[in-house]
């Protein structure tokens, strides 16, 4: 991760880059606004440390300029002050910051916060991997189900359209990945995607997260806000979760889609927009507007192009391609080695149903390995509910005339018994032992004959 720090005073840029430094990541510096600006659009700095008060310019109107809808560039902003303020710091939040602190720096409440988005920013990594994995397979790995080929066909389709989509499919299937993929292979792919979860927003807010709002349009309204249509403006909004919206806002957000006019709340002007909608949800649409809990025209306007996500059990062909492909994400992501999953481990998440989808897949791959000694996942990294089901499926006796003699299926239906106590007990092997009254060397050596 690379990190600039911005500040006027010379020694304490000094001391946060031998700081930053000694903590692995790369740093440079800047002292004034002109010169970080300089280093800034180059795009590789992942996070700024930045002064609010800069000897040519104001931190957070740098912020605000670099974290505008359509910036070419993803760093994360924290602000650093000796004035602690709640108004600046609002004003940082509001401006695109990510973080605030105050003069003096603590190291340890700095590097905790820096270690906080280097996650962050190793989750990103993986999501745009993934993204380039659904969007045409121009990735490392290309779909094997007859499904997922269907609807990577369908996303080449619609994507060069204007066309409102509608994506539907149980959560963790991958929806906001393809209205992603949608958006960035378009011709409005260098304008801003906006995804919104309708579920994730208070009632009495919706309206002007959507449309914006007029200062002094209600109480708290204390200054104009644009709004997220305004926001997306010659690009794409994701309405996730659109089951979710109240009838009232399905009535406005119809008119937006036939109008292409957004009016703010409190404001008498309606602004015109330019804008392609995607929405998603895991909710029977259909079936929500025969109960009057949907609009119907609004259902028709919004599935004017369908694709469906199959959940992965239905697609199990793409398992083997998704784990490899996870698996080389996490080792990028992490600037690790490569990192490797022996037979049985595999064989294992291959044969699970995956409820949570490609999600929970993605969730597991990223336990294992944290888990992973020597770069290897095995059995005893993996949660229990996996191994639980590969044995309730097989059970005891589906290790009979498999081959090998009796004490060498028996120890194999030990193994398993030994992993789910391990995995049960959270990865305490002491406490697996005792709960299997067995001592803590004999579990190791039956692990090692295993």
């Amino acid at each position: 991760m690379h990190v600039l720090v911005i500040d006027d005073e010379a020694a304490l840029r000094q001391i946060l880059s031998n700081l930053v430094s000694r903590a692995g990541y790369s740093v440079d510096t800047a002292a004034t606004a002109s010169e970080a600006t300089a280093k800034l659009v180059r795009g590789d700095v992942d996070v700024a440390l930045c002064d609010v008060r800069l000897p040519d310019g104001d931190g957070i109107e740098l912020v605000r300029n670099f974290k505008a809808p359509g910036a070419a560039i993803d760093t994360q902003f924290i602000m650093v002050t000796a004035f602690a303020s709640m108004e600046t710091a609002v004003e940082a939040l509001r401006a695109g910051a990510t973080d605030y602190i105050v003069k003096p720096v603590h190291n340890e409440e700095l590097l905790h916060r820096l270690s906080q988005i280097a996650a962050m920013h190793g989750l990103r990594a993986e999501n745009k991997a993934l993204r380039n994995l659904v969007s045409g397979g121009r990735g490392l790995y290309r779909f094997n189900s007859a499904a997922m080929q269907q609807v990577d066909r369908l996303v080449s389709k619609v994507a060069v359209t204007n066309s409102t989509v509608l994506v539907t499919g149980e959560s963790g299937t991958g929806k906001g990945v393809i209205a992603r993929s949608i958006h960035e292979q378009s011709s409005r792919a260098e304008f801003p995607f906006i995804p919104v979860n309708c579920g994730a927003i208070p009632e009495n807010l919706i309206e002007s997260e959507f449309f914006g709002h007029t200062k002094g349009a209600f109480t708290g309204a204390d200054k104009v806000r644009k709004g997220l249509f305004t926001e997306a403006d010659r690009g794409t909004i994701f309405l996730d979760e659109i089951g979710e919206l109240p009838l009232h806002l399905q009535t406005k957000l119809l008119h937006v889609i036939e109008d292409k006019q957004v009016r703010p709340v409190g404001g008498e002007q309606a602004r015109s927009v330019d804008v392609r909608i995607i929405a998603a949800t895991n909710r029977s649409l259909e079936g929500m507007a025969k109960e009057g809990k949907f609009r119907e025209d609004l259902y028709f306007r919004l599935s004017m192009f369908h694709i469906h996500m199959p959940p992965l059990r239905e697609r199990h062909g793409d398992i083997a391609g998704l784990i490899r492909h996870l698996l080389s994400n996490v080792a990028v992501s992490a600037s690790g080695g490569l990192l490797e999953i022996e037979p049985e481990a595999e064989e294992i998440l291959l044969s699970y149903d995956w409820p949570g989808n490609v999600r929970q897949l993605e969730n597991v791959i990223n336990r294992a390995y944290i888990l992973a000694d020597g770069g290897r996942i095995t059995l005893l990294d993996l949660p229990s509910e996996l191994s639980r089901q590969a044995v309730s499926q097989e059970g005891a006796g589906a290790h009979v005339g498999k081959g090998g003699s009796l004490r060498d299926q028996l120890r194999q239906i030990e193994t398993e018994i030994i992993v789910n106590a391990i995995n049960e007990a959270g990865g305490d092997r002491k406490l697996a032992a005792q709960r299997l009254e067995i001592g803590l060397s004999s579990l190791y050596r039956k692990l090692e004959e295993a």
